[in-house]
């Protein structure tokens, strides 16, 4: 159709302001485009260094607590979506996609998440063997440790299979169970020779108890089959997946309210916990290596593993795609969640990136649950770290069931903050090695859990990158499908 004379001076017109374009006007409109990812990079900043100044006026407590209240409620405010988000999303992306095309973005997913996590654990072990930030001098200077621990690593893993499959939805929204152990001192008393003796040996006793934290992955599960029995229904269920679809609009369109309030909120979260962090100066003095062992390796594995990863299979430039899920990355590393930084991954992805939203919506809420690259490399390094420490010389053998075990617990860590901390427990006594020694790293976890944080959601990003790359045909071929479905029935 040729364009008549109005719509040939409208698209010169057009034209000739783009070309006399003012450089100051591009960078106002650049702003303009890209405002909540500028505020949301000062509020980190800001936080920063209002947390490093306010440090030296020896703040109490409660005054802490006043400065961290809007980045409290940041956190709140996030996790209240998480839920209505990973139910509505996992049931419509999958309820969405033809067998196949699940089948294949399921098997795609799962395969780079086992992938991902393996090399970034491999990695870890490889630097920390090679650095060795736990010689003699580090451990006469840190000390002794203090944590206990009771629950062995096959408790773990049977726990992480248990949650898989929970008794009670409803109480899955809102607890996790966990094996508990109690003991018990009976005072028996045996008659022998006439005489009276107390028989004062513990009895161990196993109970497994409830949480106060999201049992995600029983919820995952749950949605994927119901999302799976809803598509295998047909038109039977459209009701109910037209519900789920609504809702998935309405969770979104409250993320981008909360986004707003965002870079605020980090602002004070990230200076209350710098305020919350005793005698930081001595702590980086005594555990500088190890904590340069951690961030190296988790910059080699964001900036050259999932970096190569990606260019090879998608061919596309790989710091482009880091560019547009920045917002989410900033994020993480301010709330040091990757599950309440999940509303702003989605938005980033499928706005920024325009990555198909049946791919994010099957491989986010999963990935944020069980792909922790970030955290499998932390639970490598820590270990080995504190072997160093107490002067034991692992075998290959006890390498590699770290690096597996690593894997393993990195897929059972909730994705809360420091949870790798308690899943390390798994990692630790798969090669005999003390628990207690877990209590030395506390003092820097706080910034090393941010790091790993924001590289396990570019990972999940990245993830959902390459699936869209590699299923992009069969999607395709779906919607085609789907339209001569309309066509021929109207």
């Amino acid at each position: 159709m040729n364009l008549n004379e109005q719509q040939k001076r409208t698209l010169l017109n057009k034209n000739r302001k783009e070309r006399i374009a003012s450089p100051f006007e591009k960078i106002f409109s650049h702003i303009k485009m890209h405002t909540q990812l500028i505020l949301t990079f000062i509020g980190v900043s800001l936080g920063i260094l209002l947390g490093f100044t306010l440090r030296s006026a020896n703040l109490s407590s409660e005054t802490i607590m006043l400065i961290s209240f809007p980045g409290d409620l940041l956190m709140r405010m996030l996790k209240m979506l998480v839920l209505p988000l990973v139910v509505s999303s996992l049931i419509t992306g999958v309820a969405v996609l033809d067998p196949k095309a699940s089948g294949k973005i399921g098997l795609y997913a799962i395969s780079y998440y086992i992938i991902t996590t393996i090399l970034a654990a491999t990695l870890g072990i490889i630097l920390v063997i090679t650095i060795k930030p736990g010689d003699k001098e580090t451990r006469s200077e840190v000390g002794e440790g203090t944590a206990k621990s009771t629950v062995t690593s096959q408790d773990a893993i049977m726990d992480l299979i248990r949650n898989l499959f929970p008794e009670n939805l409803i109480q899955a929204t809102i607890q996790q169970g966990q094996t508990h152990y109690t003991y018990e001192k009976p005072n028996s008393i045996i008659k022998s020779n006439s005489s009276m003796f107390s028989d004062e040996s513990e009895k161990k006793k196993w109970n497994f108890k409830y949480n106060d934290n999201t049992n995600i992955l029983g919820v995952i599960a749950f949605c994927v089959a119901f999302g799976m029995i809803i598509s295998s229904m047909g038109r039977k269920a459209e009701i109910l997946l037209h519900l789920f679809l609504v809702l998935n609009e309405i969770t979104m369109k409250f993320v981008k309210i909360i986004m707003w309030y965002a870079p605020f909120g980090i602002l004070f979260l990230v200076s209350g916990k710098i305020l919350e962090i005793d005698d930081m100066g001595n702590t980086a003095r005594k555990l500088g290596l190890y904590m340069i062992t951690v961030i190296l390796g988790l910059m080699i594995h964001c900036f050259i593993t999932l970096c190569s990863l990606f260019f090879i299979i998608t061919r596309k430039n790989p710091f482009t795609f880091y560019y547009g899920c920045l917002q989410a990355v900033i994020t993480g590393f301010g709330t040091s969640s990757s599950s309440a930084t999940l509303p702003v991954t989605f938005r980033c992805l499928e706005e920024n990136l325009k990555i198909d939203s049946r791919v994010t919506r099957f491989v986010l809420p999963i990935g944020s649950t069980i792909n922790m690259d970030g955290t499998a490399l932390y639970e490598a390094v820590a270990p080995i770290f504190i072997a160093q420490l107490n002067g034991r010389h692992l075998n290959f053998v006890e390498y590699i069931i770290i690096s597996l075990t690593a894997t393993v617990a990195s897929i059972g860590a909730a994705s809360i903050p420091s949870a790798g901390l308690v899943t390390m427990v798994i990692v630790l006594q798969s090669v005999g090695l003390p628990v207690k020694d877990i209590s030395l790293i506390f003092a820097v976890d706080f910034f090393l859990d941010r790091i790993r944080t924001a590289v396990n959601i570019l990972g999940d990003s990245i993830g959902a990158g390459i699936v869209d790359h590699l299923c992009k045909k069969d999607l395709i071929h779906q919607n085609h499908d789907i339209e001569n479905q309309i066509d021929n029935e109207f």
